[in-house]
């Protein structure tokens, strides 16, 4: 499964998902700033785990969306 990246003025989110115990599914963000200075919280999980990798990926795109979106640049 490919990762998404996406970009909000100088930062980068990137959705991603990982496999967890029992053949389930979480999603990840990592959150980047393109001017090198790091963040506090930089990965972010999908708070529900997935059947599959596909919804896991969705459930992770979905959390870049928000988390883009509450960015003030």
């Amino acid at each position: 499964m490919e990762d998404v990246t996406y970009t909000k003025g100088i930062y980068t989110a990137v959705a991603t998902t990982r496999p967890m115990d029992g053949g389930l599914f979480q999603g990840l963000v990592s959150l980047a700033r393109d001017d090198g200075e790091a963040l506090e919280n930089a990965v972010y999980e999908v708070e529900s785990a997935s059947g599959t990798p596909e919804e896991a990926l969705e459930e992770a795109k979905a959390l870049a969306h928000r988390i883009l979106g509450e960015l003030e640049l």
